[in-house]
């Protein structure tokens, strides 16, 4: 079975990539909670097992979220709607979830228990509470601060970098290649249709309001936001990993393995500052290896305000190739 989501030429232009703090907590307590698995990020979710377990035992509206958790059905949208921009300030994400209407949390509330166990009394009365709505909000507020944001330069670097190549696929060659490998089940057909594997069958028509491409790092699969009361969405796993890809001996022999991770990275254009979060390396170690990989030729650098973006020239695309694990 599939949901089909008809795209339209307005809803072509509509349509964005965007980069979420609050559903990337979301995805996260997903992890935390134990209803999906970590994957690379395992040693990620061992190191803030603690402060999870402290937050899920003084936060009642952390405790109800993650009662409502559950696969293949429907989830309450309000705690992490979709982003109202391509990027916005977590305090921006989370002044919508406040201003939700305690009458719309409750019919989501009741929609998601649908077909559930019922929850313990405790989470329950949260729930049906009048205040769930704000202490929904405070404890993702606590779980932003306390999980995510310390380790948000690694996880934003992948995302950014994940939609910068996408939005560069769909402004040069069409939807088709900026879906490519979003996920096993995601499609895009030529008539103008996004196919996704489901449990139901369904047909979206999006009126000219387009969709937002959400990606997140941890490997939660593909969700949908297709609430009139919401815009419209899709989160999907981000390409890359926790690790970055180790290059394969031929290349690391002929250039070096560090300096192969390098030129390996610049699959999309990077800054200095950000190789340096990708790969987890020194401001002068990363310096010192794009200067010799542009010495010989391999990538080369455009200026773009204060920064200078470096990529791989048709040269280092073809070492780059040669490599059989490398993007």
């Amino acid at each position: 079975m599939t949901y089909r989501i008809e795209v339209s030429s307005q809803d072509i232009m509509a349509s964005r990539f965007a980069v979420s703090k609050l559903i990337m907590t979301k995805t996260a307590l997903w992890v935390l909670s134990g209803k999906k698995g970590a994957g690379p990020w395992r040693a990620w979710a061992d190191g803030v097992r603690e402060p999870y377990e402290r937050l899920l035992a003084a936060e009642p509206g952390l405790r109800a979220m993650t009662a409502l958790f559950r696969d293949h059905r429907y989830n309450a949208d309000f705690p992490a709607p979709p982003p109202t921009g391509v990027n916005p300030p977590i305090e921006e994400e989370l002044a919508v979830v406040r201003a939700t209407p305690v009458a719309q949390a409750h019919d989501e509330i009741a929609r998601n228990l649908e077909g559930m166990a019922r929850p313990p009394a405790a989470v329950l009365e949260t729930l049906l509470s009048p205040d769930v709505v704000t202490l929904v909000a405070d404890g993702l507020q606590r779980a932003w601060e306390e999980i995510v944001a310390p380790a948000w330069p690694r996880f934003h670097a992948i995302l950014e970098r994940d939609v910068i190549q996408r939005a560069g696929r769909l402004a040069a060659y069409g939807w088709a290649a900026a879906l490519d490998d979003l996920a096993p089940k995601v499609r895009w057909h030529p008539d103008g249709v996004i196919e996704v594997r489901s449990v139901t069958d369904e047909t979206y028509r999006l009126d000219g309001r387009g969709v937002l491409f959400v990606p997140t790092v941890f490997p939660t699969g593909v969700g949908s936001y297709f609430e009139h009361a919401w815009p419209y969405a899709l989160i999907y796993p981000a390409r890359g990993t926790a690790i970055p890809h180790e290059p394969a001996d031929g290349l690391s022999e002929v250039i070096g393995r560090t300096r192969a991770r390098v030129l390996l990275e610049l699959t999309v254009p990077a800054t200095t500052t950000r190789l340096t979060v990708l790969l987890g390396l020194s401001l002068g170690t990363v310096g010192g290896h794009l200067a010799a990989l542009r010495g010989a030729g391999l990538v080369a650098g455009a200026r773009t305000g204060r920064s200078v973006l470096y990529h791989r020239t048709a040269l280092g695309d073809a070492l780059a190739a040669a490599d059989p694990g490398g993007p």
